[in-house]
C-alpha cells in the first residue's frame, strides 16, 4: 500500500480525472466532485496522518457541500447574470412582445411568421398575408399573436 505521504497525490489525480470527465460529459456535476477531491488532497497534504475512513467521510461531505453550493448559490447567480439566462432554452418565450410580419395569412386561427431565417406557426385572429402581429404568449412551438394596429 502507498504511504500516507503520497495519498494526497491520489486525491489530486482523482480530481483531474473527474474534471476531465466533465469535459466529456458536461453538466457541472463531475466538476464539483472533482473540486471536492482536490480539496481533499489539500487537506491530506496539510494533515498527512488522516485515516482512510475519515478521508472517505470528509470527501463525501465536501462533494455534497460543493454540489449543493453550486445548485443553490452559484447556478441561480449565473442564470440571473446571463441576459435571457432564465429562458435560455425556451426561445419562444424570448419572442413575447416582439412584432413580426405574416408570411402565411392566419386562416381558421393558424398562420406563419418569419423569425430570422425560419418560420414559426402562429395562432390568433384571422389576418391577411403581410399583416404585422405581436407575440403575446407561447404554447409549445406555436406563438400566440394579436394584430398590431
Amino acid at each position: 500500500m502507498l504511504g500516507q505521504i503520497a495519498m494526497h497525490y491520489l486525491w489530486w489525480l482523482l480530481a483531474l480525472l473527474l474534471i476531465a470527465g466533465e469535459l466529456m460529459m458536461p453538466g457541472y456535476f463531475l466538476l464539483w466532485i472533482g473540486i471536492a477531491a482536490a480539496a481533499m488532497g489539500v487537506l491530506l497534504w496539510i494533515f498527512p496522518a488522516m485515516g482512510v475512513l475519515l478521508q472517505a467521510v470528509l470527501f463525501a461531505v465536501l462533494a455534497l457541500a460543493s454540489c449543493l453550493a453550486y445548485a443553490r448559490w452559484l447556478r441561480p447567480r449565473i442564470e440571473r447574470g446571463t441576459p435571457g439566462g432564465e429562458r435560455l432554452n425556451r426561445r419562444g418565450e424570448q419572442m413575447v412582445g416582439q412584432r413580426y410580419e405574416l408570411v402565411e395569412p392566419i386562416v381558421n386561427g393558424r398562420g406563419k411568421v418569419r423569425v430570422g431565417d425560419g418560420q414559426w406557426l402562429v395562432s390568433g385572429p384571422d389576418l391577411p398575408l403581410g399583416s404585422t402581429v405581436e407575440v403575446v404568449a407561447v404554447d409549445g412551438t406555436t406563438l400566440m399573436v394579436r394584430a398590431v394596429a
